[in-house]
């Protein structure tokens, strides 16, 4: 497929990214909110250079904030912009950096809207965190000069099986990037194979995130709301993981202990808790603030931006997307806050920290939710085995810090290639 086929069936599709954002807006109503900015038209406007981040989710953003630091430091001259495909991300961004950044919608993958999107905004780099990459996007970038980096770059197998289905689209997309900052070496060689340039091995990003001190202080505000039982953090669990187990447990109780659930995704707040309460649990929402009663078997996380929050008021942590195959979650934050991790089969998404966390004592596999369940009844009974996994943890995350400092080194050979030509021009002239 050529990016003039790509871009011709993107057109035909228009019509399904409207019932798709109208399907979407049913449960979080925001996503219908903003939509000129979905196609390029814009009310923010820059008072000054722009660096450019696009973070698609609340995992991509919450990875940038140690390169937003970094960025502010090195650039302070210049104008923090972060483009989002969802309204999680949006609200995220807000939470984490406040009226001090701009935050707008990435236009969908039409030339024309990406035109107007650079026009309106010209940044003097674009960072792209992790796995984003689109083929209007890239040719407009490089068609302007405009540096484009692909940071905190990774790929799964089966993620690079897909972009290999469209060869020469994928080719030309990839070698339109500037450069590519990637997590691992298996990441790196995949994304050479898919035609990416210039690729250096920089690690994680997400091991240089520092837990905020106000989200411990929620934390531990949390854990005296629960009192002294045991608490099994389920967090950022994916459609289906709750079910399995809420079935798991009906089997084989906890006893006197506490489920704190996290859905990942906001819209399926209410339904999670009605899953619950249909199997007789009893349930009381996080967002309350209230004291957690004594007959209460499941706490729900029903609130935004406080993950490092609930890993630091839990006993033992799942981390979810890994029971179902879906890849996984990022198991960072909880291993550097020092809490025993447990995840499932399923972590093609976050492999090698996974797999690194595995081998160091920090993290357990398990097959099933009632293997999880059987395991963590076994690390309540030994708190001795808890911190030794704790301390595991702490001591993984901080060993794999320096990925920003990396990563902030490419993004200043960028724009200082950026800036030679353009200073040489009126010499030329």
């Amino acid at each position: 497929m050529s990016r003039f086929l790509y871009s011709l069936l993107t057109f035909f599709l228009l019509p399904l990214i409207f019932l798709r954002v109208w399907w979407k807006g049913r449960r979080l109503p925001e996503y219908r909110q903003k939509m000129g900015e979905r196609f390029g038209l814009y009310d923010a406007s820059p008072s000054g250079p722009i660096i450019w981040i696009h973070a698609v989710s609340v995992g991509e953003t919450q990875a940038a904030q140690p390169l937003v630091k970094g960025l502010r430091e090195a650039y302070p001259e210049a104008e923090i912009l972060f483009t989002h495909m969802t309204p999680t991300g949006r609200a995220r961004s807000l939470q984490l950096f406040g009226p001090g950044v701009l935050r707008v919608y990435l236009p969908y993958d039409y030339s024309f809207a990406m035109a107007r999107f650079l026009e309106h905004f010209r940044p003097s780099i674009g960072i792209i965190m992790e796995t984003e990459i689109w083929p209007n996007l890239t040719a407009e970038c490089r068609s302007r000069g405009i540096p484009l980096l692909l940071a905190n770059a990774r790929l799964s197998q089966r993620s690079a099986g897909r972009y290999a289905r469209f060869p020469r689209l994928t080719r030309q997309t990839m070698m339109s990037l500037s450069a590519v900052a990637a997590q691992t070496d298996e990441d790196a060689s995949r994304l050479h194979d898919l035609g990416a340039e210039n690729i250096q091995v920089v690690g994680n990003v997400k091991f240089d995130a520092v837990p905020p001190p106000d989200q411990l202080s929620t934390g531990a505000f949390l854990r005296r709301l629960i009192g002294s039982r045991l608490v099994l953090l389920a967090a950022s669990t994916r459609d289906g993981e709750e079910k399995a187990l809420l079935d798991a447990l009906v089997k084989k109780p906890l006893a006197g202990a506490l489920l704190l659930i996290v859905p990942r995704h906001p819209e399926r707040f209410h339904e999670v808790e009605h899953l619950a309460q249909a199997r007789g649990f009893k349930v009381q929402r996080r967002s309350l603030g209230q004291p957690v009663e004594a007959d209460t078997q499941v706490l729900l996380g029903d609130s935004m931006g406080e993950m490092f929050a609930y890993y630091t008021a839990c006993d033992v942590a799942f981390v979810g997307g890994s029971l179902l195959p879906l890849g996984g979650q990022n198991l960072i934050e909880a291993c550097a806050i020092g809490r025993p991790v447990l995840v499932g089969p399923h972590t093609y998404n976050f492999l090698d920290a996974t797999e690194k966390a595995i081998q160091v004592g920090a993290t357990l596999r398990v097959a099933d939710a009632d293997e999880l369940i059987a395991l963590t009844r076994v690390l309540f009974s030994d708190a001795n085995a808890r911190e030794a996994m704790g301390v595991a943890g702490r001591q993984f995350s901080a060993a794999h810090r320096g990925a920003t400092k990396q990563t902030l080194s490419i993004i200043a050979g960028l724009l200082k290639r950026k800036a030679a030509p353009e200073a040489a021009a009126p010499a030329a002239q």
